[in-house]
């Protein structure tokens, strides 16, 4: 279940965005969780399953929602996640284009392709 990131939730959301490269960097980290806490068109959310496991974030315009992050913790890698997340995104901004930045276009698309077999 996707639900809104919280301030209680800082260090879970830091450390599953640390887990994307350009995200390593602490200062670099520090700088991406304010833009999530006080930009308007920036919004994180995170996956729950029993514990939270994943993070996505994306900036929302109004007619796009680019995703700009998106981080499953390692050891629940493979089973999907990334992909509920896209889809849980794409369901709450159904009226809107659902786009990948130059960082999240490889995974994206990859979910993509496995939900469209041509």
């Amino acid at each position: 279940m996707l639900i809104r990131y919280k301030k209680p939730f800082e260090k879970i959301a830091m450390g599953l965005l640390s887990f994307m490269p350009e995200e390593r960097d602490i200062k670099k980290l520090q700088e991406t969780m304010k833009a999530y806490e006080t930009a308007d068109d920036w919004q994180l959310y995170l996956w729950k399953e029993e514990d939270i496991v994943g993070a996505i974030g994306a900036r929302v315009t109004a007619d796009e929602v680019e995703i700009q992050h998106i981080s499953v913790n390692p050891s629940y890698r493979q089973e999907g996640i990334g992909k509920k997340m896209i889809k849980a995104l794409k369901d709450m901004y159904s009226d809107k284009q659902i786009i990948p930045n130059s960082t999240t276009s490889a995974f994206f698309y990859k979910c993509e392709q496995e939900e469209d077999p041509a």
